[in-house]
């Protein structure tokens, strides 16, 4: 089992005027250490290929369709995962009284392999419900 480490991605949103508005910060697991069979089985999630795409508009805008298209605000970061993994403290909430400890994360995290499969397998699973 591999204890990943995190990466702190900072970003400014900036106004139609081009001023910073909003400070963003986003704690980002580094998934390049994770490996295949140990920390992580099936990590596969479909895709629109660009051709299919291409299809489905040019027959939308044929027959006068509407099509619609939607967001979902940090989809990566509400799926369960099944396998166990570990996470180093980040920086900036380490505990120094506990530093040989480590946290075990129990929802996908931003750069981690099977992230984009739980988002997928999540997905899915509303889709058919609904």
């Amino acid at each position: 089992m591999t204890i990943i480490g995190t990466k702190w991605v900072y970003r400014n949103k900036l106004d139609e005027n081009g001023v910073v508005s909003r400070n963003k910060a986003r704690l980002v697991a580094q998934g390049y250490n994770q490996q295949e069979g140990i920390d992580y089985d099936e990590i596969y999630a479909p895709i629109a290929r660009l051709e299919s795409i291409r299809t489905l508009l040019a027959y939308a805008y044929a027959l006068d369709f509407k099509l619609f298209q939607m967001d979902v605000k940090s989809a990566f970061l509400n799926d369960i995962i099944n396998e166990e993994v570990f996470m180093a403290q980040p920086l900036r909430f380490i505990d120094f009284e506990k530093l040989d400890h480590v946290y075990k994360l129990k929802k996908a995290l931003y750069g981690l392999k099977q992230a984009p499969k739980a988002w997928y397998d999540r997905l899915k699973s509303f889709l058919i419900k609904h």
